[in-house]
């Protein structure tokens, strides 16, 4: 990929790999859309403020087998509290989100359109769904607001913006997670991970 730089204060924006579609530059408080033509500015990267985290931007982390490059910070708040989410890339370079919600930690994938769950009628808390054999449970349902964003993602992120979101617990403890935006929905499918299982191998 050819060199960008960022058009509010001209430094140079290095996309790390294929998947990146947006980055937070890291001279100045904008974020940018990497478009064919080059980056275009998007808006603010928001405040993120500094708190103990196990990682951020720039660190590889080991869960288990898998190595994973934290790539992009996104704090989300939902009223009461925040949560983080961590964009990723594995050694093939797919990309992966990693949740921190008060030290818990979730590894969880996109799912494509033909793997979403299938159910009939509204998600609600305590609604029952089966998804490969297993049965998932609504836990939570809420809204989640953008506050600050670090790094690059797979897609165009938004200080400000609202999402819904809902969070299903698997029987056998996968977790189902879906982010909505007006009628627009993607799927996560995830796990938990102990913090105790990660290894921060370079910083």
């Amino acid at each position: 990929m050819s060199e960008m730089h960022c058009p509010n204060c001209g430094d140079l924006v290095s996309p790390a790999i294929r998947h990146v579609k947006m980055i937070t530059c890291a001279s100045c408080t904008t974020t940018l859309l990497l478009e064919d033509a080059g980056a275009r500015a998007a808006g603010e990267q928001g405040v993120l403020h500094d708190v103990p985290m196990l990682f951020g931007p720039g660190d590889a982390v080991r869960i288990e087998t898998t190595s994973y490059d934290i790539l992009g910070h996104a704090r989300f708040s939902y009223g009461r509290g925040s949560w983080d989410e961590f964009w990723a890339v594995d050694g093939r370079g797919d990309p992966v989100w990693i949740s921190v919600d008060e030290g818990d930690l979730i590894l969880q994938r996109l799912l494509t359109r033909a793997d979403w769950p299938k159910y009939d009628g509204y998600l609600r808390l305590k609604s029952i769904l089966t998804y490969n054999g297993q049965r998932f449970q609504v836990s939570e349902v809420g809204t989640g607001t953008c506050v600050g964003l670090r790094g690059s993602f797979g897609h165009q992120l938004t200080v400000g913006e609202s999402y819904r979101f809902l969070n299903l617990q698997g029987e056998e403890g996968d977790v189902l997670s879906a982010e909505i935006e007006g009628n627009s929905y993607e799927w996560f499918l995830g796990r938990w991970i102990d913090p105790f299982d990660v290894e921060v191998q370079m910083r």
